[in-house]
């Protein structure tokens, strides 16, 4: 059989422009994107693609050129994971949430040809450019411009930049002469899409969220994407025609890859600007929206509606609304909360460098006889690989031994498979550290960082990042278990933990928590917010666990910091608790914050340290 040969018949590259083309020929009338007033359809979709991507060639848009685009969910950041590709050009969604400097940084690192900008961020936009002309004059005084480790040395022009108005209601605002909608208006609807050659082709170029001056560019392929998409629709079974309603970024590993993976199932995008409960809600019962993803933030914004935004969607649906979340363990109490409003909830687990998810929660019928509390604990292990996976293990990276499957020894997660990152770009260094091997090989596994256990049943349970756990005394302490506790307590919404020094045990955990509103308590005193307190809470801690691992202190917050796609920015907890000194018998502060309170402020967090930028991880 050696003497068959391959050829255009029999093997083409993979990429995931394909679902476009598939979705425009088989549901050619059906629903693509719905925005507020805003209808497609898949055949619309598709040309206004062509049209985009004809403009875009029309700019002297070569292949592989970066195209970066700063905007919310709305129709045009979801027409441009097509678009762009299609020119040949490699997307880079940018974080919505990012300050003027961050977004520069970007800018700069991925030698950004063009710049689409939403209409709510031009003043943003204009502040980013004006730094990287600032950056460009100083160069030519002769000033040497700040470098970060990952960056060479390139020219640099700033980019063209492309306005998107509201679809719905034009504002009229621009930066520039160019806007999206003429751009999309005046291109050619028969244009032939750029052929992929070789689907190892970059087709997006992502940054870890919460990007600092030092940013990990990570690209994907046409293969990768492409192949966790598939993946991603058959472990969730995703049938035809779903209805999927945009809580998650879009510039979050591409939607998680459901901005192809909808087009693949020829379904109906609904956009959201805004990720309010009205909007959650009115859209479910509206569109009849079958399909959602999201961080476990979103459950609390769901949950804590006003009553006058919510709506029964058990009453309005005969069966529940799928979830797929990701990011920290959903603790069982939030998932059964969730579950009681007619939602049904799957755990993945992933990071950028993934490809979005790379193990999902895959349920067992047996499990449906369980109690339902024995359900929610199940539902929230990370679970098993998706299918691109070509392996996943948990090892002591001392020995480069898989660590036994009795769901209590840790080690570090790894993953192997077509659906990790081509690397991360311009950054040889990075990349070969996060690309591993055994045997003097090099390469075999990617490092996640993350510390995990296997279950008996091969199930992969997280117990912390590898920087998150806290060693007392010798002792290891998950702070994933500390807060999946603090989380069962009725009171608490939000909860993280985090090391502080110790002067006997090295370092100790310290619990920071913000609580749910007491409806009956009409008392906002700041002295005591809504009658619980420190003690109460750490005696609630000693009842149910072993007492190194109690806090030694927990501080309220109104609020705790979260990165955009919801995830609690524990480095600035870190940074707090670092202030924090404790002795056998009191707490104090190195720099006596807040002596008579255990309330903390989230803008005396950022304020109080010089308003550094915190690394966020790039997990999911």
């Amino acid at each position: 059989m050696d003497n068959l040969q391959k050829c255009k018949a029999n093997y083409t590259a993979l990429t995931p422009l394909t679902f476009l083309m598939r979705a425009a020929a088989c549901y050619a009338n059906r629903t693509s994107v719905i925005h507020e007033g805003t209808h497609f359809t898949w055949a619309q979709t598709y040309e206004r693609c062509c049209r985009l991507a004809f403009s875009l060639r029309a700019l002297n848009v070569a292949r592989n050129d970066v195209v970066s685009v700063l905007a919310p969910n709305i129709p045009a950041m979801y027409e441009m994971h097509f678009a762009v590709p299609m020119a040949g050009a490699v997307l880079n969604t940018i974080n919505t949430r990012l300050d003027a400097k961050n977004i520069a940084t970007i800018l700069r690192h991925s030698e950004a040809k063009v710049f689409f900008v939403d209409y709510e961020y031009v003043s943003k936009a204009k502040d980013a450019l004006r730094l990287l002309m600032d950056d460009d004059n100083n160069n030519n005084k002769g000033v040497p411009k700040p470098t970060t480790i990952n960056q060479q040395n390139s020219t640099f022009s700033l980019p063209l930049v492309i306005v998107i108005d509201d679809i719905n209601t034009p504002t009229g605002i621009r930066l520039g002469e160019l806007e999206y909608e003429q751009m999309v208006h005046h291109g050619n609807p028969n244009y032939v899409p750029e052929e992929i050659q070789d689907e190892w082709t970059p087709i997006a170029l992502n940054y870890t969220s919460g990007t600092t001056s030092e940013p990990k560019g990570v690209v994907y392929s046409h293969r990768g994407a492409y192949l966790s998409t598939l993946s991603l629709i058959l472990g969730w079974e995703m049938g035809s025609e779903p209805v999927y309603l945009w809580t998650l970024p879009m510039f979050h590993c591409n939607g998680w890859t459901f901005t192809w993976g909808l087009a693949a199932r020829g379904g109906t995008n609904v956009c959201l600007r805004t990720t309010a409960a009205r909007d959650i809600y009115s859209n479910i019962v509206l569109h009849n929206v079958t399909h959602m993803c999201c961080a476990p933030i979103v459950f609390n914004i769901i949950l804590e509606a006003k009553q006058s935004e919510k709506i029964d969607i058990k009453l309005k649906r005969n069966s529940p609304v799928e979830i797929l979340t990701g990011g920290a363990p959903p603790p069982a109490s939030l998932l059964e909360q969730i579950e009681s409003l007619g939602f049904h909830v799957t755990h993945a687990y992933g990071l950028t460098e993934a490809t979005g998810p790379a193990l999902v929660c895959e349920w067992q019928k047996e499990w449906n006889m369980l109690p339902k509390k024995e359900q929610a604990q199940l539902k929230a292990r990370q679970g098993v690989s998706v299918l691109t996976m070509a392996g996943v293990d948990v090892k002591n990276l001392d020995t480069m031994e898989s660590v036994p499957k009795d769901g209590r020894t840790m080690g570090e997660i790894v993953l192997k498979g077509s659906g990790i990152m081509m690397g991360y770009f311009k950054d040889h260094e990075a990349t070969s550290k996060a690309f591993f091997g055994s045997n003097n090989s090099n390469g075999d596994w990617f490092r996640t960082g993350d510390v995990g256990v296997i279950h008996p049943d091969g199930y992969l349970e997280i117990k912390d990042r590898s920087k998150d756990v806290i060693i007392s005394g010798g002792e290891n302490i998950s702070s994933v278990e500390v807060e999946s506790l603090l989380y069962r307590h009725p009171r608490v919404l939000e909860a993280a933990v985090v090391a502080m020094p110790h002067p006997r045990w090295g370092e100790s955990p310290c619990a920071f928590v913000s609580l749910r509103k007491n409806n009956n308590n009409n008392n906002n005193s700041s002295k005591k917010i809504d009658h619980v307190t420190e003690a109460e809470i750490i005696a609630y801690c000693r009842k149910n666990l072993p007492h190194f691992m109690v806090p030694k202190v927990v501080k309220f917050m109104e609020e705790l910091p979260k990165t955009s796609t919801g995830k609690i920015q524990k480095f600035e907890l870190r940074v707090m608790a670092k202030a924090f000194m404790v002795s056998e018998n009191n707490v104090q502060t190195k720099n006596n914050i807040n002596k008579k309170s255990s309330q903390v402020s989230q803008n005396s967090i950022v304020g109080g340290y010089n308003n550094e930028q915190v690394l966020a991880l790039s997990r999911l």
